[in-house]
């Protein structure tokens, strides 16, 4: 009778986990559909010829907070040590990213978009192959940091554990913790040729670049990235800390939105990573304000994403595939 009543205590308690791994899995679903419905883009206007910039500040059914990422402190010049001074810093987190209830990685962050951040991950390091493959998301704050829980459908997190890594990146770190060389660079399959460029339109989508950076803009501590279309005009841009962490929030926007042609533009320098992760996300075209590394141009050569650097008013160095510029 005892082996009885320890068989139905366990049945019993595996029913009990089951409920509750269901209602928790129906709240995340809640909360990550919840934001893919708050996110609301108009590229049509721009593709009409109207600038139509959109920045991170997403409208959120409880109102976002126009102090996201920032925090206010008091500071001395060097020219006046006997009176402080209002002024901002941009906010840097750990968040770690959770996959069904296994951390992946912890990453130094803006705690701005997170659930963008989040998905733009997963596609650009090849965790998942759409937006699909995440079945729920909740984001928990804690005294430590900030958890993002992903619920992932099996067959990604059977696969994501074959292959995983544990890795505590710096501000923005894209290699940090991986094992071995070997596992740097990711198979890329080769991008299509589907569309042109005019670089006519860069200088606009330059200009409004600050735009894009509300806690850059009183910092002056952060990357951007943008999507910018070819008739014109900057569609969307994040901004974080980390120049990764920013397009990783881009990608996340963009995989959920219908915005057709056009390319990334970043504040910073086109690293491997930076090309490696666009070329995931089928990104043909990246522009950066600054220098590209040699493994970026290497890497952009062979997986046929168009590289240039030194995008700046009225100048641009193409590095690879310049086929798709007019």
């Amino acid at each position: 009778m005892n082996n009885g009543k320890s068989v139905g205590l366990s049945r019993f308690m595996l029913s009990a986990t089951h409920r509750l791994v269901a209602a928790r899995r129906r709240v995340q679903n809640r909360s990550y559909s919840a934001w893919r419905n708050r996110v609301t883009f108009t590229p049509s206007a721009t593709a009409q010829g109207q600038n139509n910039v959109k920045n991170n500040e997403v409208k959120e059914e409880t109102g976002a907070s126009e102090r996201a990422g920032l925090r206010e402190i008091h500071v001395w010049q060097r020219d006046d040590l006997h009176h402080a001074q209002a002024d901002w810093l941009a906010e840097e987190v750990p968040v770690a990213l959770v996959y069904n209830g296994i951390s992946h990685v912890v990453m130094m962050t803006t705690p701005k978009d997170l659930e963008a951040f989040a998905v733009g991950f997963s596609l650009s390091e090849g965790i998942i192959d759409s937006p699909a493959d995440i079945f729920g998301m909740d984001v928990v704050t804690s005294c430590h940091g900030i958890e993002v829980q992903i619920e992932l459908s099996s067959r990604r997190f059977m696969a994501l554990k074959a292959q995983r890594r544990a890795l505590a990146g710096r501000t923005g770190c894209g290699v940090c913790g991986v094992e071995q060389l070997e596992q740097i660079g990711k198979p890329l399959t080769p991008l299509p040729f589907t569309q042109t460029f005019p670089l006519a339109q860069l200088d606009s989508a330059l200009a409004q670049l600050k735009d894009v950076q509300p806690v850059g803009q009183k910092t002056g501590c952060t990357h951007a990235a943008a999507w910018i279309h070819p008739e014109g005009g900057l569609i969307h841009g994040c901004e974080d800390v980390g120049r990764h962490v920013a397009l990783d929030k881009l990608l996340g926007y963009r995989s959920q939105a219908e915005w057709g042609n056009g390319a990334v533009l970043v504040s910073s320098r086109a690293s491997y990573e930076m090309v490696q992760k666009s070329a995931m996300c089928g990104v043909e075209i990246l522009f950066a304000v600054s220098a590209a590394t040699q493994l970026a141009v290497e890497v952009a050569e062979r997986c046929h994403l168009t590289l240039v650097g030194f995008s700046k008013p009225g100048r641009a160095t193409i590095y690879s595939h310049p086929q798709r510029l007019r």
